[in-house]
């Protein structure tokens, strides 16, 4: 990257983008979708412009992603320019780009945002990596005596376990679980409308119950025995206020004994196994039918099948990145578990920044700062005049083949 030229580094996610100049000290964080209101469906709220709704109750949504892939190109564009020229006022071509791309993409779909990005947009030069690897750049950078490094990545539609070797993924080695935020929001939305309240169009409102709400058990068993207990031995179940947006803009857990902050017309749930059972889900996906391994096991198992000089350093060096890793209690039930499943001669370690959905940000931004040189030239750019030469083989060369080690190289 040219040391005179600025970088936009954008975290492209299938929830919310992050998107920032690489001197900011933190990005904007917009919301990846457009959305339309029940009483306004010829309105559209294009990303942040959702807080512009005054009633998110029945909202309607349309993603540029779906099952964790950009497909919807004319959706992903309408967001790209409202952030661009309205947000962050900002021209394309006079800036290099770090973007983010899901592991295990399609080609096309990873060809048809190169081209869209360079012939569209303009950007004079442009990476393309996966979060994960940012997320890797950013530990090497903090510690720099770890070789190697495990990232756990749980998003908005799946959870991957991605190793690394000086920040260079082993493809070989990567697992996917089907299990992100989503899918959570969604199963909460299904078992609190099956026992008190048809909630099954209120994906908004349910999210932010979620995350208001739940955590990671540490044991579960002890929990479950509480949620069943009588009000005074329970401490796990809690009243939750609906937003009515009227009285009640935003919801609130109602504090025991409390009272209600509006009238006593307002809706109140009653959450309690649900607090801890969804992030379960993340643990134990066969929960809810996905017969897949869980985080823990999922972690032993990526670590198992890489080269063997490498499993002290990997358990040593565990970091957890993504929406869907804030839940409280998170790292301890990862750390608890993997420790269990681990052998005992290796130290486990895991680690968690206060803000893990951004972390993939920060590794962008510590990118464009250090440069290519500063990543050992693992992470690789592609300037305007390389692709107008190249074209999409100069991209894959030094997007993909340059990121990838095989097991057969590692020395």
């Amino acid at each position: 990257m040219a040391a005179s030229s600025t970088t936009l580094v954008l975290d492209n996610g299938a929830s919310s983008l992050k998107i920032g100049i690489e001197k900011e000290t933190e990005p904007v964080s917009v919301p990846n979708c457009i959305t339309r209101t029940k009483t306004e469906r010829r309105k559209s709220f294009i990303g942040n412009q959702l807080d512009d709704i005054k009633d998110l109750s029945g909202l309607y949504y349309l993603l540029p992603f779906q099952k964790g892939y950009l497909v919807n190109w004319d959706t992903q564009r309408q967001i790209w320019d409202h952030v661009y020229q309205s947000l962050l006022k900002i021209t394309p071509s006079d800036l290099n780009l770090i973007v983010t791309e899901p592991p295990f993409n399609f080609q096309s779909v990873r060809d048809a945002m190169i081209e869209v990005l360079f012939e569209e947009y303009g950007f004079s030069s442009l990476t393309l990596t996966l979060p994960s690897s940012l997320s890797s750049f950013h530990q090497l950078m903090e510690y720099p005596e770890r070789p190697c490094t495990l990232v756990v990545d749980s998003g908005y539609s799946f959870t991957h376990v991605v190793p690394y070797y000086r920040g260079k993924a082993l493809l070989e080695s990567t697992l996917r679980i089907d299990v992100g935020g989503k899918l959570l929001t969604n199963h909460l939305k299904e078992i609190i409308s099956y026992r008190q309240l048809n909630v099954m169009d209120e994906t908004y409102v349910m999210n932010q119950v979620k995350e208001d709400v739940c955590f990671v058990s540490q044991d579960l068993y002890t929990d479950m025995r509480k949620a069943r207990g009588k009000q005074d031995t329970n401490t796990i179940s809690l009243d939750y206020v609906l937003p009515d947006f009227t009285s009640v803009k935003t919801g609130y857990i109602l504090p025991k004994g409390g009272k209600q902050h509006g009238t006593s017309e307002e809706q109140i749930l009653r959450i309690g196994n649900e607090r801890f059972s969804i992030p379960e889900i993340l643990f134990n996906p066969s929960d809810v039918g996905i017969h897949q391994m869980g985080i823990p096991e999922a972690i032993v198992h990526c670590i198992s099948t890489t080269p063997k000089p490498m499993h002290r350093y990997l358990y040593s060096n565990i970091l957890v990145t993504g929406g869907s890793t804030r839940f409280p209690g998170f790292r301890e039930r990862v750390l608890t578990d993997v420790r269990k499943l681990a052998p005992d001669t290796y130290p486990v370690d895991v680690t968690q920044h206060d803000r893990p959905d951004l972390v993939p940000w920060l590794g962008g931004q510590k990118l464009a700062q250090e440069g290519r040189e500063g990543a050992g030239g693992h992470l690789q750019s592609v300037t305007q005049s390389e692709y107008k030469e190249g074209g999409l083989a100069q991209c894959h060369k030094k997007f993909y083949d340059n990121q990838i080690i095989l097991h057969s190289n590692y020395n």
